[in-house]
């Protein structure tokens, strides 16, 4: 039976679309499923277990050698030269990095031809014939001199006793390191926007106070990311420097393996356990040092690894007490 038209019509009367929903509070998201992660993150944490468990379990690993070396004196003093090494070849290299790419932007076409040939010889020429070049360079030249070019000598030096098995490995990981430093150096110079450079000079400032103040922190910030990674190579680099003879971590650990044959597995251990903390030390410094150019390039600066385990902290006692008052 019809109604007549403005009749009041009951709820139980209305159409089901006309029903009252349920109260938004009492209504769950259901999240959406994602069954290829729960796969992967199955099959990734069971291979993490069994790995961990072959390191644990394996007696090839002789791991109660390992806590023996780990702390000898003979180990700490190779450690010592490695982190010297990194360190002075590590300054040497910025250096003339950024010498290298300031001549590369220079004018003179000399100093950018000699700046490309240079960047290009030492990227070509593995590490390890740099640095027996440089071992054996007294063979080539027995003394070095400073005086007139193509003239008398003023001062002579014998190149056997400056060439000392430190020097030998410092000047060949700086001048390799140069090289690659440059193209970061550059690449970093080359992303600062032109417009800043017309700015700087059309207000007339000098050119050393516009690379100083305006150019160069604007690129550090392109810089440091790529500059840190090739500190972790140079690190790992330093390996080479037993092969002229200098016992840095990876030559001390050599020789133990070689006075110790069986304690060969342990003692590569060890030296792979120091290179870890060294690479993460310089990890660290990079994300604070990173997180210290952000400023003024992002609104909020990235969280510390301390604030994102606080976050994740305080989301997961959020969501308990969600589910709890469900």
């Amino acid at each position: 039976m019809s109604q007549p038209p403005g009749a009041a019509v009951s709820l139980a009367e209305a159409p089901p679309a006309a029903q009252p929903s349920k109260p938004l509070a009492a209504q769950r998201v259901q999240p959406l499923r994602r069954p290829g992660r729960w796969i992967a993150t199955a099959v990734a944490l069971v291979v993490v277990a069994q790995i961990a468990h072959g390191l644990a379990t394996n007696p090839f690993y002789q791991w109660d050698r390992f806590r023996y070396w780990f702390l000898r004196p003979t180990v700490l003093d190779g450690l010592l030269v490695t982190l010297e090494v990194a360190a002075l070849s590590a300054l040497l290299g910025l250096a003339g990095g950024v010498l290298l790419a300031l001549a590369r932007q220079s004018g003179s076409p000399v100093l950018r031809a000699v700046s490309w040939t240079y960047t290009w010889l030492f990227r070509s020429v593995p590490l390890i014939v740099v640095l027996i070049f440089l071992y054996n360079f007294s063979a080539l030249y027995k003394t070095l001199s400073l005086g007139v070019p193509f003239g008398p000598a003023f001062v002579t030096f014998d190149e056997s006793k400056l060439a000392t098995d430190m020097t030998v490995a410092v000047i060949g990981l700086g001048l390799n390191e140069a090289a690659y430093a440059a193209e970061v150096v550059r690449g970093g110079l080359l992303s600062v926007d032109q417009g800043q450079h017309e700015a700087a000079a059309a207000l007339g400032l000098p050119k050393g106070y516009q690379f100083t103040r305006i150019v160069l922190p604007q690129a550090l910030r392109s810089i440091t990311p790529n500059y840190v990674n090739q500190l972790i190579g140079l690190v790992k680099s330093t390996s080479l420097v037993f092969y002229v003879s200098l016992l840095d971590l990876f030559g001390s650990v050599q020789t133990m393996g070689s006075t110790y044959p069986g304690d060969i597995v342990p003692l590569l251990l060890v030296a792979t356990v120091w290179y870890l903390i060294l690479t993460s030390a310089v990890s660290v410094v990079q994300f604070y040092v990173e997180r210290y150019f952000a400023r003024g390039a992002t609104r909020t600066l990235p969280p510390t690894p301390l604030q994102k385990a606080r976050a994740a902290l305080t989301a997961f006692r959020t969501r308990l007490r969600g589910e709890a008052a469900v």
